[in-house]
């Protein structure tokens, strides 16, 4: 007999570094890559100790990373996204209605997003992972996402760094 729980909790992983225009963003994503049928997490370190605003695995084994921009200064102020690429198949920025598009570089995807959902303007060059950077990319997610819901099913449990 298999036993099935469902919580109605969402959970935002909010450090204080993310406005709440960013998370409105992050949260569309997330539905976006959803539907797509792929799975996501927000904020996730890479091995470079970089954080990456939202990082999608696919059913293939695609990893794409979305890097938010939440204003014209955010992206002004912000080159370690140029970093990423080290770390996906697919880069893209990811703004709301308001955001000057046409600043962008051609060499990323794009996606419009707000709280509600997110739409793919442009699509991501693909530039496919080496097999061990593949590897390791994924356990890293893979980790990361267990140990998050190891943390919600068991908040007093041991801590461990992702």
């Amino acid at each position: 007999m298999a036993v099935i729980a469902r919580l109605d909790v969402e959970i935002a992983l909010a450090d204080g570094r993310q406005s709440p225009a960013a998370l409105a963003i992050q949260r569309g994503v997330r539905r976006l890559f959803a539907g797509l049928g792929a799975c996501s997490l927000a904020e996730v370190t890479l091995a470079s100790g970089r954080r990456a605003d939202v990082m999608a695995l696919h059913p293939d084994g695609g990893i794409t990373i979305v890097e938010i921009k939440s204003c014209l200064a955010d992206f002004r102020a912000d080159r370690k996204w140029e970093t990423y690429r080290d770390y996906c198949d697919r880069l893209f920025f990811a703004v709301d209605a308001d955001f000057p598009c046409e600043i962008l570089p051609d060499g990323v995807g794009l996606i419009a997003a707000d709280r509600f959902g997110a739409a793919m303007v442009r699509d991501a060059p693909l530039h496919p992972l080496a097999g061990a950077r593949r590897k390791a990319v994924t356990l890293r997610f893979a980790r990361a996402a267990a140990l998050r819901l190891h943390a919600l099913a068991d908040p007093d449990g041991a801590a461990f760094p992702e």
